[in-house]
């Protein structure tokens, strides 16, 4: 029997390594076409024939439905531009003469109670405005009138016709005009400059008092009423061996100060005349509104720091 012939290992590896460089070298041919093909395709690529079968696939997409409503941007239109009405829109329009079914919405409520306040804010500042105006020409006048009267009085210096009491029995009289001066002051300029104050004062001498006695309480009381008249006083207390005052000596001078402050108020719209010792020894105030603040009104004041018969009151309480 024959055996089969042991094949050759020198032969075996021989094959094995050209099979293997048969295969490397068939891979790279596979490869080296592939990238000619690749060049061929991308040299023969046409970009705008792409971008044009792009759009007529997103254009079919969309009419079948298929684009995503998400992605539409809503349009926003200012509430004051006009939109234009769809037929709808027009056929569910209020007639002329209907009322506006805006109105009863919470914008449109809001919408007319802004328009309300500003309306009345405007006319209200329009109204405090021109009552400002009124009261800053009534005492530009006034100054102007006081200026030229306290001149006058400064030189001629007349007696005044009038009685100060201050006690039962103590009337200072017999007054004459001593010295007098009027003034004004204004606002800053950032709040208007306008006229806010007349200023009206003078001084009247009389005739001597006689030396006043008090006991007890009394000093202290009459003491605070020559201070809330402003008439100069000098005051000799009598004392008993505990430092009490028992009783003190007033001698009062018969200087009496006057004066007259017109005051603005422009919150209430009106002038305040408040006088010190002018008709009386103390205060008085009167309100006097800037439409009755003219040349009468200026006599009869005239008349009434004078001592004259005048109609002062009547003129200032005009309306």
């Amino acid at each position: 029997m024959t055996l089969p012939e042991k094949p050759d290992p020198a032969s075996a590896i021989s094959e094995a390594i050209r099979a293997k460089r048969e295969r490397k070298t068939g891979i790279a041919e596979d490869i080296a076409s592939l990238e000619a093909s690749l060049l061929a395709d991308i040299e023969t690529f046409d970009l705008d024939a792409a971008e044009r079968q792009a759009r007529r696939e997103a254009s079919t997409s969309g009419a079948a439905g298929m684009s995503d409503p998400s992605l539409i941007f809503p349009e926003i239109v200012p509430a004051s531009l006009p939109r234009q009405p769809t037929a709808r829109a027009a056929a569910v329009e209020p007639e002329e003469g209907e009322p506006n079914t805006d109105n009863g919405s919470l914008l449109g409520r809001l919408r007319q109670q802004a328009e309300s306040l500003q309306r009345e804010q405007h006319n209200a500042l329009a109204e405090r405005t021109t009552t400002n105006e009124a009261i800053d020409q009534a005492l530009k006048h006034l100054f102007f009138y006081l200026h030229d009267f306290v001149q006058q009085l400064n030189i001629v210096k007349p007696a005044i016709p009038r009685d100060y009491p201050l006690l039962e029995q103590y009337v200072l009289n017999q007054i004459t005009w001593q010295e007098g001066f009027a003034d004004y002051r204004t606002q800053s300029q950032s709040a208007g400059a306008l006229v806010e104050l007349v200023i009206f004062s003078y001084r009247l001498i009389g005739a001597g008092l006689p030396v006043v006695e008090r006991d007890g309480p009394r000093v202290e009381r009459f003491r605070a009423m020559l201070f809330d008249y402003g008439l100069p006083f000098t005051c000799k207390e009598f004392k008993n061996e505990r430092s009490y005052v028992e009783r003190a000596e007033f001698h009062i001078s018969s200087e009496i100060s006057v004066s007259a402050r017109w005051r603005a108020d422009f919150a209430k719209g009106v002038l305040l005349l408040e006088t010190r010792n002018l008709e009386r020894l103390g205060s008085a105030v009167y309100t006097i509104r800037p439409q009755a603040v003219d040349h009468p009104l200026f006599e009869a004041f005239g008349r009434l720091v004078l001592g004259q018969p005048n109609q002062f009151r009547e003129l200032a309480n005009r309306s």
